[in-house]
């Protein structure tokens, strides 16, 4: 039997879940692309949601990107992002959270010595009814921020 939602995080339940898409990805140093996508949010009856991401070229089903770490709503509709990404970089985010619209902005994004320069993330993410829509903007190897990625997911579990 699973642990009930914790009361802090409530304002964050109407990400519970597997959300499944597609998006599109485009930056001024790459070719733009296309990419399947799966995001999950769940809890354990503590104060955060946990949240994983995967995605994968549409061309060819190649791995392109992931994303975990851990969402956490925080009085008068604040959020704390803390994410980590498998290429060597940290991203620790706030923003709000009012009705089902989220907006994020980095404060710190922390690299390995071997990690591409990115110095700045805003996410945008809204869900209506069983869609989720998000943005992502990045400011990186000398580019001022920029629209990097955007998707359109469809809820497909509740998790």
């Amino acid at each position: 039997m699973g642990s009930a939602l914790h009361p802090d995080a409530a304002p964050l339940s109407f990400l519970l879940g597997t959300w499944a898409g597609e998006g599109h990805g485009e930056f001024p140093t790459i070719d733009s692309f296309d990419y399947t996508e799966e995001i999950r949010f769940w809890h354990v009856g503590k104060p955060f949601l946990a949240y994983a991401q995967r995605t994968w070229s549409t061309e060819d089903e190649r791995p392109l990107h992931g994303e975990s770490g851990y969402w956490r709503a925080i009085p008068r509709g604040r959020l704390e992002v803390v994410l980590a990404h498998p290429n060597g970089i940290v991203e620790v985010a706030e923003g709000t959270v009012e009705g089902t619209e989220i907006e994020l902005a980095s404060v710190t994004v922390a690299r390995t010595g071997t990690a591409k320069e990115v110095t700045s993330l805003q996410r945008s993410l809204q869900v209506r009814g069983g869609t989720l829509l998000y943005d992502l903007h990045m400011a990186a190897v000398g580019h001022p921020l920029t629209k990097h990625l955007t998707a359109e997911l469809r809820h497909a579990s509740s998790g």
